[in-house]
């Protein structure tokens, strides 16, 4: 397969919609919002086809289900986009030398941006709406799972790009077969930049093949520890949240560390758990704090792979700790640098906690689940980086773009 045309269009595409006016922009998305919603059953249709094709057990079967109220909430998230500011031509810097050169620093898009993701239709949706906002063009990679949903989608944008007028090859989803992934990682003198989201293994693919640069959106091992001094209403709640809201997620809660001085507040704190059929691996000293109260199917010894594992499902394992600090050292050691939080009451432990933990987000009392593009009020998001390089955390519409230096002058040269 060569994909060099259609990589090519791309960068044209890209090309000509970094000379649109920003408010034809926020039109179009606002068409794509409305048009979205006009053909849900469509949508629907195509997103059940993939579903009869998954396993029910599935975990990822909550990523890949679209529902009406799901492809009506996508629509919000692309009207919520369109009244964002653009970060495009943004002045970062402006200065004027002694010799009368004035040197400013503005943000540009990328150009084209290649996101590779696995069972999450409603990607699609976003990664445009984002990558429209900031003025790239975007070839999307989706998994086989979500075949269906996304040509549907991918199809609904790029007829309502053409009917205003918009090149619709700033939107192309490849083929859903491994040798377009191929293509993709290879196309270096085309796309700017890959981005991967999905599984741990899909990262680590893309990261060791890609001679495109890549931002890592990592896979969420996400810890909460409850300190010494946390306060139980709280820690129930939030490690309830964390764990259950959407246990699909990156951002959903892997492991409970607890400070082996409050192992007798753990059966309240795991109480809720059980309503959902929670599986606990605990640690010897946890698992004895359990036995008497937590159901024992659902109970396990805690094995070492039950530490630095993103489950993914209705699963979490307990670590019991004697200092903050070996709590500080679990997480060192298992952590994937997305999302950790810490529950305590005690000002001194929450900022040691805060300076010492290395992750894109560190909480203080609150759940992991907002680790979210649009829980920060970013609009929506293409993804949580957990690397260092240019982003990190939440990625939306001015983690979208570069900068470069515009130099103007009369007549000035160097000696």
């Amino acid at each position: 397969m060569n994909l060099k045309n259609i990589f090519e269009r791309a960068v044209i595409a890209g090309r000509e919609l970094g000379l649109s006016d920003k408010s034809v922009i926020d039109d179009i998305l606002l068409k794509i919002a409305d048009e979205t919603e006009l053909q849900y059953k469509i949508i629907l249709e195509a997103n059940r086809m993939d579903l009869e094709r998954m396993e029910p057990s599935n975990p990822m079967l909550d990523r890949l289900m679209l529902t009406k109220e799901r492809i009506f909430a996508i629509a919000a998230d692309l009207r919520n986009v369109a009244s964002l500011p653009s970060p495009v031509g943004e002045i970062l810097s402006e200065t004027i030398r002694p010799n009368g050169m004035k040197i400013t620093k503005i943000r540009v898009p990328f150009g084209v941006i290649g996101v590779i993701y696995e069972a999450r239709p409603n990607v699609s949706f976003d990664v445009f709406g984002l990558c429209f906002k900031s003025n790239n063009a975007v070839v999307l990679k989706g998994g086989s799972d979500a075949r269906f949903s996304n040509e549907v989608i991918v199809e609904l944008i790029r007829q309502t790009l053409k009917k205003y007028g918009v090149n619709p090859d700033v939107a192309t989803l490849l083929p859903a077969d491994r040798t377009a992934t191929a293509e993709l990682l290879n196309a270096k003198d085309y796309v700017d930049l890959i981005i991967p989201r999905g599984s741990s293994s899909l990262i680590n693919f893309v990261r060791e093949n890609s001679r495109v640069p890549v931002i890592e959106t990592g896979a969420g091992i996400c810890h909460t520890y409850f300190d010494r001094s946390g306060d139980v209403t709280k820690g129930a709640s939030i490690i309830f949240n964390a764990k259950t809201r959407r246990v699909s997620v990156c951002n959903a809660l892997d492991t409970l560390i607890i400070h082996s001085e409050r192992l007798d507040s753990l059966p309240e704190l795991c109480k809720k758990l059980a309503e959902k059929n929670v599986i606990i691996y605990a640690d010897r000293r946890a698992w004895k704090a359990l036995k008497k109260t937590y159901p024992a199917n659902l109970l396990e010894h805690a094995a070492e792979e039950s530490f630095g594992t993103e489950f993914l499902d209705y699963k979490m394992s307990v670590k019991t700790v004697d200092t903050i600090e070996e709590a500080m050292e679990h997480v060192a050691k298992y952590s994937s640098k997305h999302s950790e939080t810490i529950i305590t009451e005690d000002d001194a432990a929450a900022e040691l906690y805060v300076k010492t933990t290395d992750a894109a987000c560190v909480y203080v009392n609150v759940s992991t689940a907002f680790t979210d593009g649009a829980q920060f009020g970013l609009g929506a998001e293409i993804g949580i980086s957990t690397q260092k390089m240019h982003a990190r955390g939440p990625m939306a519409l001015s983690e979208l773009t570069s900068y470069k230096y515009i130099i103007t002058g009369n007549g000035q040269i160097r000696n």
